[in-house]
């Protein structure tokens, strides 16, 4: 067991800004101080060897509880949004901050306190968390940690994007992919992600003569997803949960692919979770790619976005299942006047990340990012398509370079990480706007009741992480 003099030790990057007690108990004494003094650790949450890392990402999640910035679920303001009982004229940006999380997360908090926007969504995928060094408990603390730099008290909506099957797996010991999955969803809960993105759709088999039959595994194991996500809720928490219809970079959904899903997933819930909570909100396809098309120049290609497809199947999730509606993934790199259209069609979330990264790097002092492409060229040339130029390769291969540059990344000058955030910050101003979220404080604060739940200190010891290999699962 840890004593109290540990954690203490481990505090000292917050002087006396809180206070510990046996119990733990965490209180906060100087809120002020504290905004002035969680990034140190932060840090220690993502740079510590263990256990002072996992420890410290526990420190972060208690004060945070503390002083009022709470995990939450969105499941209850997407019911009512299904049910009518909210404008249907805004789309919540669900964000992968897979680069410098803390930092990108503090402009974020900064952009949704001038708009009132509280609808917001902090991700990470399964793929994310092996090339970025990322458990699910760090990004946690990181988020958390930049809510409490911001001075933001409410709840803060973190979501596991893409909790995905690996087909090739599946193919060769469905139940060992299955049992992978099913120890993510539980470190996932237990560090207070309680939105999770169930992604079966890797194993739709179009070989199948009915549209049925084709998404027969999608909606049933999506279905034994959600019976044992309901059994590891914390007390008083629905966590929302979302479901997959089409991979992403495939054809375009259809509304005989919706309801062939929901229709299934329906019938098989009531035999895994009697009596509990479904779906509440469903992903398509509508023509978009993670990252984007690159094209030899190192531009991304112009993508068509079918926003009569969303509007349609998002109307049809709503009426006819009760769901916020649809979803859009792999959508950051499309040009800015696009994101308007996704309110109009009635979308309820859309998932942005790839431009994020984007941003990052093209702001980098150049020394740095040379550093981390001669480590791509050196480490990840195997995954060089034939043909590819150089701009197509970094691009589509940078992404593997946070994990091992994460502490240098930390380490940029104070100027150099200014410049970054103001960018991410003018980015998620723009961004807010155009998915009209500005003001969505005023839902949220009606429909959603954060629970206080008190993480485990003996789950936040356990071991930080499985090394897998994730490289065919999607952002």
């Amino acid at each position: 067991m840890v004593n109290i003099d540990t954690l203490r030790k481990l505090a000292q990057p917050l002087g006396d800004s809180v206070s510990i007690e046996a119990g733990p108990k965490i209180s906060i004494r100087n809120a002020a101080a504290l905004r002035q003094r969680i990034e140190g650790l932060a840090r220690q949450a993502a740079l510590a060897a263990e256990p002072e890392r996992s420890l410290s990402q526990w420190l972060v999640r208690a004060v945070a509880v503390a002083a009022g910035a709470l995990p939450a679920s969105i499941h209850s303001l997407y019911v009512a949004r299904g049910s009518g009982k909210t404008r249907k004229d805004f789309t919540v940006p669900a964000m992968n901050l897979r680069a410098l999380p803390f930092h990108a997360a503090k402009a974020v908090f900064r952009a949704a306190r001038k708009s009132g926007a509280q609808a917001i969504l902090f991700e990470i995928a399964r793929s994310e968390m092996g090339y970025t060094d990322q458990r699910p408990a760090e990004y946690t603390s990181s988020v958390l940690a930049a809510a409490l730099a911001e001075g933001y008290r409410g709840p803060v909506f973190i979501q596991g994007d893409h909790f995905q099957l690996s087909a090739k797996k599946y193919l060769k010991g469905a139940r060992s992919e299955v049992e992978a999955m099913r120890a993510l969803t539980e470190e996932a809960i237990a560090a207070g992600f309680f939105n999770i993105d169930i992604d079966t759709s890797t194993l739709v088999d179009l070989s199948q003569p009915t549209i049925l039959e084709q998404q027969r595994l999608n909606f049933s194991l999506c279905a034994e997803f959600t019976g044992y996500i309901r059994k590891l809720e914390p007390q008083g928490v629905t966590i929302s949960v979302g479901g997959e219809i089409g991979e992403v970079g495939g054809h375009n959904s259809t509304e005989e692919e919706l309801r062939a899903f929901m229709n299934g997933y329906q019938e098989c819930l009531p035999h895994l979770a009697p009596g509990k909570a479904g779906l509440s909100k469903i992903s398509i396809q509508t023509g978009t790619s993670h990252g984007g098309v690159v094209l030899p120049d190192g531009t991304i290609a112009k993508v068509k976005v079918d926003f009569d497809c969303m509007k349609r199947l998002s109307e049809v999730a709503s009426r006819d299942y009760q769901m916020a509606g649809a979803v859009q993934h792999g959508a950051s790199t499309l040009p800015e006047e696009a994101f308007s259209r996704f309110p109009e069609a009635r979308a309820c979330e859309v998932h942005l990340a790839t431009n994020f990264q984007n941003m990052m790097y093209d702001r980098l002092p150049a020394p740095v990012r040379d550093e981390m492409y001669s480590y791509l060229a050196k480490n990840h040339s195997d995954e060089r398509k034939e043909g590819q130029t150089d701009e197509q390769f970094y691009y589509t291969a940078r992404k593997r370079a946070l994990g091992p540059f994460k502490k240098q990344l930390w380490d940029l000058p104070a100027a150099s990480l200014a410049v970054i955030e103001a960018a991410w910050e003018k980015q998620f101003d723009l961004l807010f706007q155009r998915l009209n979220v500005g003001g969505t404080e005023k839902e949220v604060t009606r429909f959603v009741k954060p629970v206080v739940v008190h993480a485990s200190l003996a789950t936040y010891l356990k071991a930080a992480g499985v090394d897998e290999d994730v490289r065919d699962l999607a952002d």
